[in-house]
């Protein structure tokens, strides 16, 4: 694995992030709705098209009646149809932490994170604890009470898919990079839903240098309380990955475990994106179609596995049909920036992580 420390492979790695994300979620949106697109429907489904293994995108609707029931925006997201990203919030808050890193720097303030989503982000386009956060916010409430009031949604996967950008530009800083994603998440988290964004956040710092990714997962688990869910979650697909016990028998094992917290949890998605990742075994097509068959929040934790197994191989090692279909252009909902090349959000990047703020 090349150093880290080298500019050019900086950039590659950090272009990796950006790209693993996008294409990430790009996979997993026809079939974000886990209380509908189980792992055995999706599964079904790919059976149906003549796509297992899953190597690339999804592919078209084999029956019709499938085509009504995955997302309205499957048609430019599924293999032959992609030009380019499709918008969603799982790009839009890489790009918004980006642009606060860049005008409030890394001494940004929780209230800081609120005034720029009043000032960048359309209210319809957050959800869940992001949108009562807004609301809050709106009203005239300052965080932590933007979080706590009326709010249902405080340990739901938000924060979580908020986090990359503190990973990216601290690399190899797990802790500093789980410090500002701790801070960003208070805005609209709580609890596990914090910690969860801590932890994605190391989880992606420590992919600029941990060997594998084993080793960048248990650097992650650090960051959080050892006798939280969300640790022992992780820890419990980590023990059952040891063991030897298969992919699909470790995801019925924990589902078992974690039923009843809903698909847009923190928890159960973990678990998913946790064992997407470590069955994956740093292999991106593998890390990518093993999370999004996994089920839940398809889109979120495709994004941030192909976040973090884009880091550990870099975007030259990233397949061509992941990376050509995008054609380096992001739609986004965040003002100022719909039609944003990634390789512009890249450099971006990588001049804040290459500032070298104090861990």
């Amino acid at each position: 694995m090349t150093p880290v420390g080298t500019e050019p492979e900086l950039a590659n790695r950090v272009l990796g992030g950006w790209l693993g994300r996008i294409a990430g979620n790009m996979l997993g949106k026809p079939v974000e709705q886990g209380d509908l697109w189980t792992r055995d429907r999706i599964d079904r489904y790919l059976r149906q098209a003549a796509a297992l293994p899953l190597t690339d995108y999804l592919p078209e609707p084999a029956d019709e009646s499938d085509g009504f029931e995955l997302r309205p925006e499957w048609r430019q997201c599924v293999r032959g149809r992609i030009h380019g990203s499709c918008r969603d919030d799982d790009v839009d808050y890489a790009i918004l932490g980006l642009d606060l890193l860049e005008t409030h720097g890394f001494g940004f303030s929780t209230e800081q994170v609120g005034d720029l989503w009043l000032l960048r982000l359309p209210y319809l386009q957050t959800f869940t604890a992001e949108r009562a956060a807004y609301r809050n916010l709106a009203n005239g409430l300052k965080p932590p009470l933007t979080a706590t009031y009326d709010n249902p949604y405080q340990e739901w996967i938000g924060a979580l898919i908020r986090a990359d950008i503190y990973g990216w530009t601290c690399p190899g800083l797990p802790r500093r990079a789980a410090s500002l994603a701790r801070r960003d998440a208070v805005l609209s988290h709580t609890g596990n839903g914090v910690y969860g964004a801590m932890w994605a956040a190391a989880l992606i710092s420590a992919a600029f240098t941990a060997p594998t990714v084993r080793h960048a997962v248990d650097q992650a688990l650090a960051v959080v309380p050892a006798s939280s869910r969300l640790a022992r979650t992780v820890r419990r697909v980590v023990s059952l990955h040891d063991t030897r016990m298969t992919w699909e028998d470790t995801l019925t094992t924990v589902a078992e475990e974690t039923a009843g917290l809903g698909w847009i949890h923190t928890i159960p998605n973990a678990a998913v994106l946790t064992a997407g990742l470590l069955y994956g075994d740093g292999d991106f097509t593998r890390t990518i179609t093993l999370t999004v068959r996994g089920g839940l929040d398809t889109d979120s934790n495709g994004a941030t596995a192909g976040s973090v197994a884009g880091v550990l191989t870099g975007a030259e090692a990233i397949p061509a049909q992941w990376k050509e279909p995008l054609e380096d252009t992001v739609r986004s909902a965040v003002f100022g920036f719909d039609g944003v090349h990634i390789s512009e959000l890249s450099e971006r990047t990588v001049r804040l992580a290459e500032a070298k703020p104090d861990p």
